[in-house]
């Protein structure tokens, strides 16, 4: 189907869970690290409360990487119904390059742009052989269109990574890298986005399960 429907695609967007405290010491970006056992476990509620304010049905989509994979798998475990969740590598997260596996010491001086307040990148800056911020919203929007065709009117869930999760809200309002960074996108957080006929609506962004 190429039109978007009458009704519009609800998304809801979720950052995957904390990943393992050695995995946090250093730039990780599209490497596949583990999640942090013991707050699987100890964030229990939460994957309760998103279990139970899911919508129903839905199509689910994950990225390729394990820690989206899981996440939704805690959720299902949470009392959500089993879903076999569709891998979409146009959803992963930021591809950091060269400068992948590096600890965020290393970083600054490889820096060709001064680091944004609230990332270790600008927003325009593009590691050696990665992706800039600005290159992650050009590839997460036509993803994000594209859903809009092939799901027209239905709910999607998608077991996603905070870069994505704010490449998506920028393209909904027509915004820039540096913005885009600015939004705070906690691990487990909801944000919900609607693909209209007439263009891009956000619901909610960082939502915490059980607030």
């Amino acid at each position: 189907m190429n039109e978007i429907a009458r009704d519009p695609t609800r998304f809801w967007l979720i950052r995957h869970a904390l990943v393992a405290e050695n995995a946090r010491l250093y730039l990780y970006g599209i490497m596949d690290v583990e999640l942090c056992p013991h707050t699987l476990l100890e964030q229990a509620p939460m994957y309760r409360s998103l279990a139970e304010r899911l919508p129903r049905p839905a199509h689910w989509v994950a990225t390729p990487l394990s820690r989206t994979r899981r996440t939704a798998e805690a959720i299902f475990q949470a009392g959500y119904p089993d879903a076999a969740p569709a891998i979409e590598p146009g959803l992963i997260e930021q591809d950091l390059g060269e400068w992948q596996g590096l600890p965020h010491g290393d970083l600054p001086a490889r820096l060709a742009l001064p680091a944004h307040p609230f990332w270790p990148l600008a927003g325009e800056e593009r590691p050696p052989g990665g992706e800039s911020m600005a290159d992650v919203i050009g590839r997460v929007g036509a993803v994000m269109e594209r859903l809009a065709r092939e799901q027209p009117g239905r709910d999607v869930v998608v077991v996603t990574h905070g870069g994505t999760i704010r490449a998506a809200v920028a393209h909904a309002l027509r915004i820039g890298a540096d913005s885009a960074l600015h939004l705070s996108v906690q691990n487990l957080s909801l944000t919900r986005l609607e693909r209209h006929a007439s263009g891009w609506r956000v619901v909610c962004v960082n939502e915490l399960p059980g607030y």
